[in-house]
């Protein structure tokens, strides 16, 4: 009898640094377990949110909107 472990899925966050991808939680791996990695560059909040401001200028301006600290 043979019980099947079902696939695990996970999307996490993790920054590149000399040659290595480094997890920025632990992930729930066994040691030496093997995985398949998919790689998708991170879009900055400042342009995810352009579109739901409905800001139709440079997101270059909105993100120095944003990060002031003054402005709100």
């Amino acid at each position: 009898m043979s019980l099947e472990v079902p696939p695990m899925s996970l999307e996490i966050e993790a920054v590149y640094e000399n040659g290595v991808l480094k997890p920025e939680k632990p992930l729930p791996l066994k040691e030496h377990e093997r995985v398949t990695v998919s790689v998708k560059r991170q879009t900055s909040r400042i342009r995810q949110s352009a579109g739901l401001l409905r800001w139709t200028g440079d997101p270059e301006i909105l993100r120095k909107i944003a990060e002031d600290r003054h402005v709100l």
